[in-house]
Formats: structure tokens, sequence, C-alpha cells
């Protein structure tokens, strides 16, 4: 195919789009420029533009789709469900089996509530933190991403120069964020335990909670070093604090998410993407007095009343469950196995181009750079102005020949991902990186 291609249906739909929508859409992150690609179906791990081409999907709506698009079982579970209803006020038993699926599978979830998407998720997460310590302020990593609040969103501006000595500053990522939110949040240095340990015990009598992602897609798929997460473990047990996990995107890792693989128990995590089967969801699991904070108490309202006009709807956790059922341990670690799979072959790519490159991720996930200084602390991270070019330009030339992906060259697997498709993904990555050389 080509793109840009001023002619094309996806071209003209973005110029009707941008009449009724701001820039076009109502999602920042598939703002593709010249024009977003508009799509007319997909199935397992192929999707169809209005223009007739076609993708191998590397994206995954974003990690949120385990099974690619259109998994059979997820779409015949949905189908018996929404004769029966769709969304009503009234609870449903199918609120409660995704519910027992989660709690049964990860042994930090002692009880669950249901919301609609990871934003709300890590929003309901910080909330319940403050309700249950009675404590103001929270701490988050530098850099990371966790959703659309202006609490979640300090610091994610920052470059490595936004620093008071070791101590990263927090900043606002959208305009208008209120000075107050900035003081409420404690910006803490990736995987750089004594600076973190000075700013905590520094704050940490005002700390409700510590909230960290086990998986950042802003920092390249790079984890949180084991020293790391130990070291949080413990400064959280000395102040009283609440450990918080971002799994939004980290729970595809394996049948008990992240922390599973991590071998850390958090007191309350936040989760989304898969476990809704592809419809929109989040949720707020962990411990049972910490998750008391949404009940009544004596006859009293919840000390975090909430509510939602989708929260738990059946045709999401219809589709969460079946989708959730469709993966046990052993396919968990088949569809890893595959990840580990594409990140070995391209990294014998970057050996046979003689290219300064390397391959990111852990499990289904993956984030291709270019430079071979190590990644650990978030200086070492960030992408500058050089890389973004090219990455941008690599990325075109992929999405120009069938490969979808997000943006910064990070990206995932589904069950429907083949070997054919990693080695198409491959062969395709090899070409464009010779042809922007």
């Amino acid at each position: 195919m080509e793109y840009p291609n001023p002619d094309s249906k996806s071209a003209a739909l973005y110029g009707r789009a941008q009449s009724v929508l701001p820039d076009g859409n109502s999602r920042t992150t598939i703002a593709l420029k010249p024009y977003p690609i508009y799509i007319e179906e997909a199935s397992g791990a192929d999707v169809t533009d209005v223009d007739g081409n076609r993708f191998i999907d590397f994206n995954n709506n974003y990690t949120s789709l385990l099974h690619g698009h259109c998994f059979e079982p997820v779409r015949k579970a949905v189908e018996a469900q929404i004769v029966k209803a769709t969304a009503c006020s009234f609870t449903t038993e199918a609120e409660i089996e995704l519910a027992e699926l989660l709690c049964d599978r990860v042994e930090s979830f002692e009880q669950v509530r249901f919301c609609n998407s990871g934003s709300e998720a890590v929003m309901n997460m910080l909330k319940a933190a403050r309700a249950f310590t009675g404590r103001p302020k929270i701490a988050k990593i530098e850099g990371l991403y966790h959703g659309s609040y202006d609490f979640a969103e300090v610091s994610l501006r920052n470059k490595p120069g936004d620093r008071n000595g070791s101590a990263p500053i927090s900043t606002a990522y959208s305009y208008g964020t209120p000075d107050s939110v900035l003081t409420e949040v404690v910006a803490l240095p990736f995987n750089e335990i004594e600076a973190t340990e000075s700013l905590i015990n520094l704050h940490g009598e005002r700390l409700a909670c510590i909230m960290i992602d086990l998986m950042p897609q802003t920092l390249s798929m790079i984890s949180p070093s084991e020293d790391y997460l130990k070291a949080l473990f413990r400064l959280t047990r000395k102040h009283g604090i609440l450990l918080a996990f971002d799994e939004v995107i980290s729970f595809r890792l394996g049948y008990s998410g992240g922390q599973g693989m991590f071998g850390i128990d958090p007191d309350i995590t936040s989760i989304g993407k898969i476990i809704g089967g592809g419809f929109p969801v989040g949720a707020v699991a962990g411990r049972k007095d910490i998750m008391s904070v949404f009940e009544p108490q004596g006859g009293q309202s919840p000390r975090l009343p909430h509510g939602g006009t989708f929260n738990a709807n059946p045709i999401t956790m219809t589709a969460g469950k079946a989708a959730l059922q469709a993966m046990d341990e052993d396919k968990f670690d088949r569809l890893n196995a595959a990840g580990n799979q594409l990140r070995q072959q391209v990294t014998e790519i970057i050996a046979e181009l003689d290219i300064a490159a390397q391959v990111t991720g852990k499990g289904s996930l993956f984030s291709v750079r270019f430079h071979d200084r190590p990644m650990r602390h978030f200086a070492d991270i960030v992408i500058d102005d050089v890389e973004s070019l090219f990455m941008d330009k690599l990325r075109r030339y992929l999405i120009g020949n069938g490969i979808w992906l997000g943006g910064n060259m990070a990206g995932c697997l589904s069950t429907a991902t083949t070997q054919a498709h990693i080695d198409k993904f491959c062969q395709v990555l090899k070409e464009g990186i010779v042809a922007q050389k």
C-alpha cells in the first residue's frame, strides 16, 4: 500500500471527521499524521482498512486484545448475552463470575471493583488509597503513563534535566492542571534506590501510596529492577504506605499478571484492557480491608462513593470471562514464548545489520530502540529527537508494508499471532531499517 495517499478513502474520511471532531478523532494515541487509517474489519491478527489494505496487527488496541480481533469464544458469548440484556440498573451474575475468576488467579486480589477504563481504574485506586490511609499525597515514577487523570499525569512530560538535585520535579502534563495537584504528587526517579528512599523518607508520613507500572510503555517496556521493587516494598512497610501496581498493561504477562511474574504482592492494583475481552473495562482489586472503602459502614455512606452508568455491564463482564477462561497457564507460557522468539529474531537482525539498536520487553510485550547504551534509569531510556525522527520514519515504512505497530516502536502479540506473522514483521523491519539508513 501507499501511505500517505491523499486519494485514499481514509484521507477523505479524515477530512470529513475534522469538521465534527477535534483533530478528527477522539483518541490522541491514534492521531497518525497526515491522517489516521480507518478500518473496515478485523479478525485474529489481521486488519483490513477501508481502502482494502491489509495489516498484521502488532498493536492489538494498545495491548488490550489478548486473542486478537473477533475471538470466536468472546463473540459467541457476547452474542448470547446481547439478546438478554446489555446495560441496566441491576446487577448480574456475570459480574460475580468475572470477579471470582480474577480473585482465584491473583493472590493479592481479595475483592474487585469494576469501572470502565484503565484511567478510571487508576483514578479509583489512588482515591481508595487516600480514603483508606487518610493521607493526601501519592508517589509515582517520573515519565510513566497512568491514564487521563491529573494526579496520574504528573511528571509524564519530564525530561532528564527536570531535577532538583537527584529528585525529579513534579511537572504538569496538560494545561490547566492546578498547582495544588503538583504539590500532592511526589515524582520518584526510576530504578534509583538511594534517591527514591530519601524522597520517601521525607514525605512518608503523608504518602497514601506509591504507584508503579511493571511494564511502562513510555519507558520502552523497561521493567523496574528486582532490587528497586524490593526497596519500594520495604519502604512502604516501613512508612505504612500502600504499594499500588498499575497492571493495566502488565496483567497480560501471565496467569497471575505481572505481579505473579515478578513475585511481589501489592496492596492494591489497577487493571483493565485484557480483562474486558475487547470491551471497555477497568477494575481496582486488592486487600479486603482496603476495598472496604467502597462499602457503606454502620449505616453511613462509603468512605469512597463510586458509581458509573456502565460499570460491570453484562456485555463486558461476559466478554472478559470468555477471554480469560481461554487462557490457562500453559497458553500464557506459549504466548510469552512467542514474544521471546520475536525478540530473539529482532536481536539477530540487529547483529546482522551491525547497527546500534536493541529490543526490550517481557512476555508478549516488546519495544525496538535505536541505540545500544544500557537502559536502566530514566535518562538512559528517554527518546531524543534524532531517534524519534528515525522511529517515526521506520514506523511509516512498516505501515506502508502491512505491519501495524504503535508509536515509539512498541508492540505486543496475541494468541492469534503466528510464526509466519513474526517472520513477516522481522522481514519488513529489516527492510525498513536498511531503507532508512
